[in-house]
């Protein structure tokens, strides 16, 4: 269902839409501006009809990020460093979404690489209390966000695993902000496939996500300021399934959120994707390339037979503790009924399910459309079954 000018800033083009709306949600949380925003997008409305939508989508992204990024220099220059911080926030964040449509190769990784120097420069500056992690894992590490709670430790904390557009770099305000008002540690952790470790450590996703999962936990559990015995796990978007399938191996986990399902049938929406961006390549969310790069698939075909083993469907029996499963009714990108269908399969028997409406808001995919009611549910339920 089309919901208007604001949500679907480019009627005919979702593929666009859907990332705009994604920016647009982390506006109250200071790390975008909503007048910046607007002015990409006419520039982009009035090149909608150029061939190549990949390259005009990353120049005026690029553009708005590099303008920004000077001004948060100028500011740097004067000492003013808060302000500058504001600036390099801003930029990061979009030079991030100037790479979200350029193919895998070399030019990604570049644009990648800057977008982290920028956005890691503002979070420095403007949140000096983020710490910037490392956890062990498989003879390496995963990098990580970790936002300390406003209150006495040790904390219950939150490891938040991102969706397959996303980066903790986003997942730290928009939940870690909100965990830490309510007395939670965040740990916003770039797990295999997700954000800087896909971009800059050439790390693809994994099916059992209990390794990363497991190690997040063993890393949490070693710190004076967490409470070993109040650890949850939430994902949002793809994280649905990440989340889920940590809970139902990784038993240790006090609670789990999918802030979304996952496709109940990931090969069968690859499939679809495939056919779409073939036909209508407007009409979905997803370049024709995002799965198979996630995954480390050599090719659409590989990227589907991968995608198979993606399934909670034999699962999510195993799920025992409390777990909540989220989901907007107006989501065009997982179709709603995978929530029931989630919830359904959950063994805990306590479990909750909530589909957020349009009257309601935070009724498009992930809740982007008003990611503070999405957030504001998981954490009250939080607080009520951990």
């Amino acid at each position: 269902m089309s919901r208007g000018p604001w949500i679907d800033h480019f009627s005919e083009n979702f593929l666009w839409s859907n990332a705009t709306l994604i920016l647009k949600g982390m506006a109250p949380y200071g790390v975008v501006a909503l007048e910046e925003i607007d002015r990409v997008c006419e520039k982009l409305r009035a090149r909608q009809s150029e061939p190549n939508r990949g390259k005009t989508w990353f120049e005026e992204w690029r553009a708005i990020g590099d303008l920004i990024e000077k001004r948060g220099e100028a500011a740097l220059t004067k000492d003013h460093k808060s302000t500058a911080g504001d600036y390099f926030l801003r930029a990061g964040i979009y030079h991030y979404n100037a790479e979200r449509f350029i193919v895998p190769g070399s030019g990604k990784k570049a644009q990648g690489e800057h977008a982290y120097k920028v956005w890691h420069k503002g979070i420095r500056l403007r949140y000096p209390n983020i710490e910037f992690i490392e956890v062990p894992y498989e003879g390496t590490t995963l990098p990580a966000l970790f936002m300390k709670a406003q209150t006495l430790e040790p904390a219950p904390t939150v490891v938040v695993l991102n969706g397959m557009d996303n980066a903790k770099e986003m997942s730290v305000f928009f939940c870690g902000l909100e965990f830490a008002r309510r007395g939670y540690n965040t740990l916003c952790l770039d797990g295999p496939g997700m954000g800087e470790t896909r971009r800059m450590r050439d790390m693809p996703s994994r099916h059992d996500y209990e390794v990363p999962g497991t190690a997040a936990f063993e890393h949490l559990q070693r710190r004076s300021d967490v409470d070993p015995k109040r650890i949850a796990i939430m994902g949002y978007s793809f994280g649905g399934y990440y989340s889920a399938r940590v809970a139902a191996f990784e038993k240790r986990y006090a609670a789990c959120i999918a802030l979304s399902a996952l496709h109940w049938d990931l090969a069968g929406w690859q499939q679809k994707i495939k056919e779409a961006n073939q036909n209508a390549p407007k009409s979905v969310a997803q370049s024709n390339f995002q799965w198979r790069w996630v995954a480390g698939a050599k090719n659409e075909d590989e990227g589907i037979e991968i995608a198979k083993k993606f399934s909670l469907k034999d699962i999510a029996k195993n799920i025992a503790c409390p777990f909540l499963v989220t989901h907007g009714g107006n989501d065009r990108v997982v179709p709603v009924e995978n929530a029931q269908k989630l919830y359904d399969a959950v063994g805990s028997s306590n479990k909750t399910i909530k589909i957020f409406t349009t009257e309601e808001g935070g009724a498009e995919h992930a809740h982007v459309d008003n990611r503070q009611i999405g957030i504001d549910f998981a954490a009250d339920w939080l607080e009520d079954n951990m």
